[in-house]
């Protein structure tokens, strides 16, 4: 299955849909058949990919599509994280501690800037 976002005029995907591969041979097939099913003859879809082999993300509706770098970006979680511009995903200006063979859960903390405990499992 071939999976498709829609854009609105300022990149930002609003929908998310499948289309069969029988149809979506490729993007430009899948392209027109859903411009044609909606109705919509200039509607901006782009091809995305569970896989991550399709602009470097799977969209989610809110996330950005960025023409420069061919990607679908998710929203900037908290305001100290970068953006890694191999993979298009945010991250902590801090590693995120590793937790395999432990007994709590971490989450971030924007104004300490620093992972806490948040959980004893």
């Amino acid at each position: 299955m071939a999976h498709f976002a829609k854009l609105n005029e300022n990149n930002i995907v609003t929908k998310v849909v499948v289309v069969s591969n029988d149809v979506a041979t490729d993007e430009e097939a899948g392209v027109s058949f859903l411009r044609n099913l909606y109705k919509e003859p200039t509607a901006n879809w782009k091809q995305t990919s569970y896989n991550n082999n399709i602009r470097k993300n799977f969209a989610g509706i809110g996330d950005i599509y960025d023409e420069t770098r061919n990607a679908f970006i998710g929203p900037q979680p908290f305001p100290s994280w970068i953006l890694n511009e191999e993979t298009c995903l945010w991250e902590a200006p801090i590693p995120r501690p590793e937790n395999e063979g432990t007994s709590f859960l971490t989450d971030w903390n924007e104004e300490n800037q620093n992972w806490e405990i948040v959980n004893s499992i």
